[in-house]
């Protein structure tokens, strides 16, 4: 299936200054991949069979990636709304929970509300097996933490076990846009992008919080109402 994705502002690579912008851009998607990015009229022009999402007065970008994956889903809690406890992740709720269901649960809860931030990649490492189970199928990219093999050393959001440290699935709480965005978007690559509002003059980003809606391997995850 073709899907053009429409957006007021359209920015494959926002990590790099000198990467082409496109205005009234979009991103065409067949299945999982990125099939074209441009100008929308071209790409319409050229498919007009594809369905349109308009995301209208808005920036279309690559995902982010959440650093702190670690202690916001192996040491915070994510309460199931039954518990009438907001949606906040409650700092360091799962210190010493031995119930690895429990962990599972609130650890799918975690990532579920991370995509209504714009998150597509999360950096551990997972020592849980519950929790690397959602981390697996709940389709965001697993990425290695700060210190692990592998590792490209992603800065943490926040200051863990600082006083007044972050506990936060906003990236963009802690990091601005550059720093958050995971890869670019390009022709061939996998279809992880998220729609944020247009930042205002002068901000070098969207503002936490800003995410209208994530897709993830083409599939539309999250959307604002």
């Amino acid at each position: 299936m073709l899907t053009l994705h429409r957006a007021a502002l359209v920015l494959p690579d926002p990590a790099d200054p000198t990467a082409p912008s496109h205005v009234d851009g979009a991103v065409l998607v067949r299945d999982a991949l990125v099939e074209a990015v441009g100008p929308y009229p071209e790409l319409a022009a050229a498919q007009p069979t594809a369905r349109v999402r308009d995301w209208g007065d808005a920036l279309l970008g690559p995902g982010l990636r959440h650093p702190d994956g670690h202690r916001l889903l192996e040491r915070a809690y994510h309460p199931d709304p039954r518990e009438e406890l907001g949606d906040a992740p409650v700092p360091d709720g799962l210190v010493g929970e031995a119930d690895e269901a429990r962990c599972g649960a609130s650890a799918r809860r975690g990532l579920q509300r991370m995509l209504g931030f714009g998150v597509t990649a999360v950096a551990g490492p997972f020592e849980r097996a519950s929790v690397r189970t959602a981390v697996a199928r709940s389709g965001l990219v697993a990425l290695p933490g700060a210190g692990s093999a592998g590792s490209v050393g992603l800065p943490p959001v926040g200051l863990p076990g600082a006083a007044g440290a972050v506990w936060s699935l906003d990236p963009l709480v802690g990091l601005s846009f550059a720093e958050a965005v995971h890869g670019r978007l390009v022709v061939g690559g996998r279809a992880d992008f998220a729609v944020f509002a247009v930042f205002a003059p002068g901000e070098d980003g969207p503002r936490a919080g800003g995410c209208r809606a994530a897709v993830l391997g083409g599939r539309l995850v999250f959307r604002r109402r």
